[in-house]
C-alpha cells in the first residue's frame, strides 16, 4: 500500500511579489528551496494564513539569498505582497517506508531568510 504524505512545508514565508503578467507558478529563493527540499518546477500547495486561499502550482527558483517568494500568472490573484503563506508539498511512498521518513520543515524569518 503506497499513501500521500507531508514531504516538505515553508512555514509562514512571506509574499514579497506578485506578478499577474507572468506564466505562472511560485518563484522561491534558491536557498529556501535546498533547505526545504524542494525542486525547481516539483508541484507545490500555497495556503495563505492571510486570506485563506488554497492553490496549487509548480516552482521556479529564485535569486539566492534574495528572500523571494513571488506568486505568478493566476496566482498572483490569490495573495498581496506582505501575506504570509505556507508551501508544502507531498510524496506518495510505501507505507513502510514511511514510519522510518521525516519530513522537512523550515521557518524563515521576517525576511524570508533561514533562521
Amino acid at each position: 500500500m503506497q499513501i500521500e504524505v507531508l514531504k516538505s512545508k515553508i512555514h509562514r514565508g512571506l509574499i514579497t511579489e506578485s506578478n499577474l503578467n507572468y506564466i505562472g507558478s511560485i518563484t522561491i529563493d534558491e536557498d529556501l528551496m535546498d533547505a526545504a527540499k524542494l525542486i525547481e518546477n516539483e508541484k507545490v500547495h500555497v495556503y495563505n494564513i492571510n486570506n485563506g486561499e488554497r492553490l496549487e502550482t509548480y516552482i521556479i527558483k529564485g535569486e539566492r539569498g534574495s528572500g523571494i517568494i513571488s506568486l505568478n500568472g493566476a496566482a498572483a490573484r490569490k495573495a498581496a505582497v506582505g501575506d504570509l503563506v505556507i508551501i508544502v508539498s507531498y510524496a506518495i511512498m510505501d507505507f513502510d517506508e514511511v514510519k522510518l521518513f521525516s519530513p522537512t520543515i523550515v521557518f524563515p524569518d521576517s525576511k524570508n531568510q533561514l533562521k
